[in-house]
This record gives C-alpha cells, sequence and structure tokens, in this order.
C-alpha cells in the first residue's frame, strides 16, 4: 500500500470536450479534468483547469500564446494539442518555458484531403449554389443554362504545399483527370512525386493555376501568400480552395475577385480569425463556406485522441515522445 502515492495518476487538464472513446481512455489512465460543457478556453478557465495539473491536452481553437503559457503552473511538463498545426502555439514561450510540445500528424490526411476534393468539386459545380437556389422555394425545373459550371477534368491542380495532404489531394485529382503542379520547399523524390510538376519558383505556379489549393503550414512565409498580385496572375476563371490556414489568404482580396469574377469560385474550410470570418464571404453566392470539418468524421477525431494520449502515455512512462516537436 506504500506505493500508491507513485502510482497515482498523472492530472490531465483536457481544454475541450473530446470524442467519447477519447474521454473515456483519458478518464482511465490519468487524473482527467474535462470539459463537459465544451466551454472555449478562456485565461481565468486556463488558470483554473491546470492548476496543479501534470499535463494540458490543447486544441487548435485555443489561444496558447505566451500569456497563457505564463499561466501554466511549474508542474505542468506537456502541452498535448488535439491537431496537426501549432500556430496557435507560441513555440519560443513553451521552449522557454521548457514545455514538451506535442501534435497528432498522419491520422488527419485522408480526412482533410476528403474535404479539399469535396470544396473542388461543390466550387466548381455550383453545388452550395443549387441548393439554396431549392432551399429557398426558387428552383422552377431543370433548364439548359441553369447553374453551369466548370469540368475539372483536364484542369490543372496547382498546389500550395506537398506534404502528406497535399501529396493525398493530388492522388484525388489525378482520378479525375486532372494533372498536378506544385510548388514547397523542397522538391519531392519521384516516387512521392507521382508526375506532378514542380515549381522551384513559386511565382510561376498561379499563371498555371485553374484550381489552386493550399496545404501549407501558416508561417511568415506563407502569410497572405494569395494577395492581389497573385491573384492577378491566375488564369481567368480559376477556383480558389483553402483547407490549409486562413491566414495564407488575403481576405480582402480574395473578397473583391471572387465579386468581380476574376476568380469564378472559392472553396473554404478555414478562415482568419476563426469563428469570426470576414463578413463579406457571407454574400457571395460562388463562395462555397464550410466550419473547419476538415478531420470531422469520428475516425478521424478518435484517432488524433489517440495520438496525443499516445503521446502523453510516453512522456509520463520516460520513453522517447513519438510526435514532440522541436
Amino acid at each position: 500500500m506504500g506505493g500508491e502515492a507513485e502510482r497515482a495518476k498523472p492530472v490531465l487538464f483536457v481544454t475541450r470536450r473530446l470524442p467519447d472513446a477519447v474521454e473515456a481512455r483519458a478518464r482511465r489512465d490519468y487524473d482527467a479534468r474535462l470539459n463537459a460543457d465544451d466551454e472555449p478556453l478562456t485565461p481565468d478557465r486556463l488558470r483554473t483547469g491546470a492548476a496543479g495539473a501534470d499535463a494540458v491536452l490543447c486544441c487548435p481553437a485555443d489561444r496558447m500564446d505566451a500569456a497563457a503559457i505564463a499561466l501554466l503552473p511549474e508542474r505542468v511538463g506537456i502541452l498535448a494539442t488535439f491537431s496537426v498545426g501549432i500556430d496557435h502555439i507560441d513555440m519560443a514561450a513553451a521552449h522557454a518555458r521548457g514545455l514538451c510540445v506535442t501534435n497528432t500528424p498522419d491520422v488527419l490526411t485522408d480526412a482533410t484531403a476528403d474535404v479539399a476534393m469535396l470544396l473542388i468539386l461543390a466550387a466548381a459545380r455550383r453545388a452550395s449554389e443549387g441548393e439554396r437556389l431549392l432551399r429557398r422555394g426558387a428552383w422552377t425545373g431543370w433548364a439548359p443554362t441553369q447553374l453551369t459550371g466548370t469540368h475539372i477534368g483536364g484542369k490543372r491542380l496547382a498546389i500550395v504545399g506537398m506534404g502528406r495532404i497535399g501529396r493525398a489531394v493530388a492522388r484525388r485529382a489525378v482520378a479525375f483527370g486532372m494533372s498536378v503542379h506544385y510548388t514547397g520547399r523542397h522538391r519531392l523524390p519521384p516516387e512521392l512525386e507521382m508526375g506532378a510538376i514542380y515549381h522551384p519558383d513559386p511565382e510561376t505556379l498561379p499563371a498555371v493555376a485553374d484550381v489552386l489549393s493550399f496545404h501549407c503550414p501558416a508561417t511568415p512565409q506563407t502569410h497572405r501568400w494569395l494577395n492581389a498580385a497573385r491573384i492577378d496572375r491566375l488564369p481567368p476563371g480559376a477556383i480558389v480552395v483553402n483547407t490549409a490556414r486562413g491566414a495564407v489568404v488575403d481576405d480582402a482580396a480574395l473578397i473583391a475577385a471572387l465579386r468581380s469574377g476574376r476568380i469564378a469560385a472559392a472553396g473554404l474550410d478555414v478562415y482568419t480569425n476563426e469563428p469570426h470570418l470576414d463578413p463579406g464571404y457571407l454574400t457571395l453566392e460562388n463562395a462555397v463556406l464550410l466550419p473547419h470539418l476538415g478531420s470531422a468524421t469520428v475516425e478521424t477525431r478518435n484517432a488524433m485522441g489517440f495520438r496525443a494520449l499516445d503521446n502523453l502515455d510516453a512522456f509520463f512512462a520516460g520513453r522517447p515522445v513519438p510526435h514532440r516537436i522541436g
């Protein structure tokens, strides 16, 4: 009985409600402080929830900036994020604080690629316009010129960021008869490139982008990558799709191009300052808008949660942490 204190479960503060299976495992293996009401994280909630905790499991909607990290007690040794992206975390502050930071790569690749392809098709075929027409009772029947869109077969898909998700989108696009161009920090080896055409100078990519799709992280280099100048170099009738991060798009420039018809359509799943997207998008018939659904399948969200818990398990067992960042 004398070893009870040594065998005490680590205290885990979970910032948002997670899938049932993930929370069940968290309760089993940790002294888990869960968020049953799924309330957004505030400084007060962080301060209260993390008091006496050994670990924090956060989500991409949580702003873990330097001020938030400063609220964590010294006892917290690991910050596990329920995401691949880490742009919501001030990594310099986390490392200065001595935190182990982990993410959940690989498991959401296919789900996010599916949503990108969904947006490409929906934007090209004006699907959301058609649904709105039906819902408001304005459809009067089939007509030869009604809601004619774009056939994506034979079109050029230009990908910004050819990582796992970008490559998964490329495979899907090829199956629809598209050719693929891409840019990134490095050219891929042939077995990963799969016939896609590499653009070492990213400034040459817009000219071949019948469909431009973003699959890159939010960094200073990609901030507002799609600006007015690059929009001007897109082919007439181009389509823009973003399932990466809202910050890679200049909202004012994209909205102006959609209003003028310079860009035929856009399909967006991510936004700057989520959930407070630029209201200009809401008035556009040629914008297909989703509420950040990229990884939103039961299977994927469970896998993300289990990967976050795997990282925590390894940390507390003294093993190498599989998805440690930095």
